[in-house]
């Protein structure tokens, strides 16, 4: 259903552009930050779950399989974080990302040199948080990078959270470095890239529209 609703909204951007006449100059801006989000979907979002109506102060973010799958990726399934990842999905899953973060907070005290956890606890504060990278988010991740600098999945999953939060000049340098460190065999580093270069278009598309004479 999700990916119904995403195509939707792609038609309805367009016909709105149409209709508002806005000059074609800005007709690639609003593509590239479309294509950026679904790519940004694809990873955090779950687009094959049906809608569901859903209370105001109830609102669930389960993480998707990809997603998931890119976390077990760069930080492994086994290890003595995955009970606590379990516990946050299962609470962000029925729409409580207070307890997510209380669950990772335990997590990272019990073991303050897991980087995973950590990395795993900026992007629930985040959440919570309401999609803002917020200062206690930023002191998880930057904890995760410190903890594990050779990994390159804090910076790319704080990179994905500034996009959530629509700051994507943040979030390019982060995606560079981890490209940078990710191996050149790796089966994600593709992904990576495909999803670098969305960036890049989008923010040369902005600094154009930005120096345009008005």
């Amino acid at each position: 259903m999700g990916w119904i609703m995403l195509a939707l909204i792609g038609l309805m951007t367009a016909a709105l552009l149409a209709v508002l006449r806005l000059p074609r100059t800005l007709w690639p801006l609003a593509g590239a930050a479309l294509m950026l989000g679904a790519a940004g979907y694809a990873w955090q979002g779950q687009p094959d779950l049906a809608a569901q109506p859903v209370a105001a102060d109830a609102v669930k973010l389960p993480p998707s399989f990809a997603y998931k799958k890119l976390r077990d990726t760069f930080f492994g399934r086994f290890g003595g974080e995955s009970m606590y990842f379990g516990i946050s999905d299962v609470a962000l899953a029925n729409g409580d990302p207070d307890f997510a973060a209380r669950a990772l907070t335990g997590g990272v005290d019990y073991a303050p040199q897991n980087a995973a956890m950590w990395s795993e606890l900026g992007n629930v504060i985040a959440l919570h948080d309401r999609g803002v990278v917020s200062p206690a988010s930023l002191l998880a991740y930057r904890r995760a990078m410190m903890l594990a600098p050779q990994n390159p999945g804090p910076p790319l999953f704080l990179g994905l959270a500034y996009i959530r939060a629509g700051e994507f000049a943040k979030a390019r340098p982060l995606w560079k470095h981890a490209l940078d460190l990710t191996p050149k065999d790796a089966s994600y580093r593709d992904e990576i890239v495909r999803r670098l270069a969305l960036l890049d278009a989008l923010l040369a598309e902005i600094a154009r529209e930005q120096s345009a004479p008005r």
